[in-house]
């Protein structure tokens, strides 16, 4: 079923003006999130042996780059905008689009609103006279860079080129810092007691891969700009597959550098290894380092949210199956409207406070889109053979073979640690279809 455009934007037009750091950057940029500064010590906690560690993070690493592998075969045949939603409405036709383009641009603007609020509780730590301002200053963060992206996209995107690149750097400073400077012969951080695992080795193994997974989501970002890259074919294997590789090197050592500073025992206890570790090599300073760390990844992090919610639903609203609205450009390149919706819905979400349940519902559903991406790859290569495929995934069929099988496992797990969740994502699409009709009344 060959996708057809049923309206173009009703002013302005998408910039081809993106290339290879863009890409990078916002690859990068989605995927070193505050994760990186608090998982390994709950991986330690699941695993307690540094050699299963280390394998665990690179095996989590190799599902992302595999998984990364299948979006640029996808994304190289179908260069439009929207990621997933492309896909899906191509292989399953406008509802099964509809499904994941409404999931996918749900949980964007969910995690908009958790990490949002997440800077704004670093912020508070960093300066505690701001106590009781953590909603203000996520609001205030949204505004912000709501603004910064509404000017257009070439400010938007040098915003994330800059803010990716001070994160890497400045987590590669924290790696060279514990490596270089000397650490106290008694390791000792204040409020920490040893951790011990009482699980099996099977279910730490289990539970540790679905952290790090989780960790490394964000390896698919760059699939949603394939319209405003200046050659996508060209230039999505290299920002996608550059970024996905430049963050497995990055947590990697980030973890061996952990490990190097604290013993085992106090990682597993960590609740947040990144500040203790600095605690170790420089005392009380090194917690203000880490939290300066944690709040520019996660401005880094809200920009690449911000960039990509507004993009699915202008892909969605420009095959007809949402409001038209939400396909008017500005001047600048910007989906405006549906980057002022995005950013409404996610400081709904922060004035609310009430999204706890909706961050566990949207772990499931990123998996769900993921399942659904990896079998549309499957789908187009039976059906459309002669699709011209600038690319092809390496290993095929097996390499989406096992990022699938991988991603129904990880759902599973899920399904057994957190079925509530579970239920309501089920609950969420069955009600996409009544909503789904709506608006074909509505917009046809």
């Amino acid at each position: 079923m060959p996708v057809t455009h049923t309206s173009a934007p009703a002013r302005g037009q998408l910039l081809r003006i993106l290339g290879v750091s863009f890409g990078v950057a916002v690859s990068i940029g989605t995927i070193i999130g505050a994760g990186i500064l608090r998982t390994p010590g709950e991986v330690a906690g699941h695993l307690q042996k540094p050699w299963l560690i280390a394998a665990i993070w690179l095996l989590g690493g190799v599902y992302a780059l595999l998984g990364t592998l299948c979006v640029i075969e996808l994304g190289t045949m179908l260069p439009l905008e929207g990621g997933w939603y492309a896909y899906a409405r191509r292989a399953f036709g406008p509802y099964g689009g509809f499904v994941i383009g409404l999931m996918d641009w749900i949980v964007q603007s969910v995690s908009m609103a958790y990490t949002a609020t997440a800077l704004g509780e670093f912020c508070v730590e960093l300066w505690p006279s701001w106590q009781g301002k953590i909603r203000l200053i996520a609001v205030v963060v949204i505004a912000v860079l709501t603004v910064l992206n509404w000017i257009g996209l070439k400010l938007g995107s040098r915003a994330q080129e800059v803010t990716s690149a001070i994160k890497a750097l400045a987590l590669m400073g924290l790696v060279v810092v514990c490596f270089a400077l000397p650490k106290s012969d008694s390791v000792a951080v204040p409020g920490m007691s040893p951790g011990i695992s009482h699980e099996s080795l099977l279910l730490g193994i289990v539970l540790a891969l679905q952290a790090v997974i989780a960790t490394y989501d964000g390896w698919y970002s760059a699939i949603y700009f394939m319209e405003e890259d200046r050659d996508p074919a060209r230039n999505l294997p290299r920002s996608a597959l550059g970024g996905v590789l430049l963050s497995i090197f990055i947590f990697m050592l980030i973890n061996l550098a952990f490990m190097y500073v604290l013993p085992i025992h106090m990682l597993a206890a960590s609740k947040i290894p990144a500040a203790d570790a600095a605690f170790v090599i420089l005392g009380s300073q090194g917690r203000k380092f880490v939290l300066i760390i944690a709040i520019v990844t996660l401005i880094s992090l809200i920009n690449s949210l911000m960039l990509i919610a507004p993009r699915i639903l202008f892909a969605i609203g420009r095959d007809g199956l949402f409001f038209r609205g939400v396909t008017n450009i500005n001047s600048g390149g910007t989906p405006a409207i549906a980057l002022g919706l995005s950013s409404a819905i996610a400081i709904a979400l922060i004035l609310s406070g009430n999204f706890s349940r909706l961050i566990a519902i949207a772990s499931v559903m990123f998996v769900a889109i993921y399942i659904c991406g990896f079998a549309a790859l499957f789908v187009l290569r039976k059906r459309q053979p002669d699709l011209v495929r600038p690319f092809k995934v390496w290993g095929y069929p097996w390499t989406p073979l096992i990022v699938l099988l991988g991603s129904i496992a990880f759902l599973v797990g899920s399904a057994v640690e957190d079925w509530i969740s579970v239920v309501f994502t089920l609950g969420v699409i069955v009600l996409t279809y009544p909503v789904y009709r709506l608006m074909q009344n509505r917009v046809g």
